[in-house]
């Protein structure tokens, strides 16, 4: 039974790699932060994995901020694979919490990636980095592939700048199987609510119930390569299966407007989103990303891997999901 320990394991992606590597056979631990409530909702129907004597998950605390935590993670498992999903991930909120950002995106993966040196795993354990389209930031190369050259336009997409070539370094310096994912944008249901994909979908079933009058929206002309959570992690996954360790783009080789969204989630409920939407300038990052589409060719090749689901299919799928959730009072 191979054994992976998966940083961020309660978020939208942790979630989706700990329920594709269950089903897989593996053994699964997670780190989690101790904060005085715990918000595992996305792994609670894992639950199950949780008991008896064939146990398969279990969560460790520990925290990307604190070295220690990580390396006594690390001796007590001994993982075959670790992914590294952990990360302050709004891209807004970023410029507000500059150093935190900067201090859990980038040096919390330089703890990590000491840790395990440390631990003397270097030679055997299988490392992924989850890297972000948001590097590319004012693109120099349309669209955008594994050589496209980092613009970034944000305090998270330098830090996450800074942790790619920290994970490349350390593949260099130590021989550590380490790969690089660079994910394109990935929604789900599971999604945070502070995100502009699910903003959109819960703000338009609210509206759908007649719960909410008005969805306030930032820039509505930016262009992001959108796919789904769920198919991005077997992606992840591929990556660690390969005889060498290398970094790939995981996209679905489209791009569509935030103003595209829109009229998929609305008109997919029969509502017209002029009628609904209106412009707040809260919204507004100091400096914009105005194009992201990234060519997913190496990874179709080298990983027969291929997204299948489309912009349009995912926005129905979210609303769909929180109108249900809605409806049950969830």
């Amino acid at each position: 039974m191979r054994r992976a320990l998966i940083t961020g394991i309660t978020g939208q992606d942790g979630s989706y790699l700990a329920e594709f590597l269950l089903e897989k056979g593996y053994e699964v631990h997670g780190i989690v932060r101790r904060t005085s409530s715990m918000a595992r909702s996305r792994i609670d129907h894992l639950h199950l994995y949780e008991r008896g004597e064939d146990r398969k998950l279990f969560l460790h605390y520990g925290d990307l901020a604190d070295g220690s935590s990580l390396a006594k993670t690390l001796y007590e498992i001994e993982p075959d694979e670790i992914y590294n999903l952990a990360a302050q991930s709004h891209v807004r909120v970023s410029f507000d919490v500059p150093e935190y950002t900067n201090d859990i995106n980038s040096t919390g993966v330089a703890r990590l990636l000491n840790a395990i040196v440390e631990t003397k795993l270097a030679g055997r354990v299988r490392f992924y980095q989850a890297s972000s389209s948001e590097m590319f930031g004012t693109v120099l190369e349309v669209p955008q592939r594994e050589t496209t050259p980092f613009n970034p336009q944000s305090p998270y997409a330098c830090a996450k700048c800074c942790a790619h070539w920290l994970t490349v370094n350390y593949r260099q310096a130590y021989g550590l199987f380490a790969c690089c994912g660079i994910l394109f944008n990935h929604e789900s249901p599971r999604r945070g609510e502070n995100f502009v994909t699910r903003k959109i979908s819960l703000g338009a079933a609210n509206i759908k119930l007649g719960r909410q009058k008005k969805l306030f929206l930032g820039n509505l002309d930016a262009k992001r390569d959108w796919g789904y959570s769920a198919e991005y992690v077997e992606g992840m996954w591929r990556m660690l299966q390969q005889d060498r360790p290398d970094d790939y783009v995981l996209a679905t080789g489209e791009t569509h407007s935030v103003r595209d969204y829109l009229e998929a989630t609305f008109a997919h409920l029969g509502l017209d989103w002029r009628e609904y939407v209106e412009f707040d300038p809260l919204y507004l990052r100091p400096t914009e990303v105005d194009l992201l589409i990234g060519d997913y060719g190496k990874a179709k090749a080298a990983l027969d891997w291929e997204a299948k689901t489309r912009m349009a299919d995912l926005a129905r799928l979210m609303v769909d999901s929180d109108l249900q959730r809605l409806k049950e009072g969830v």
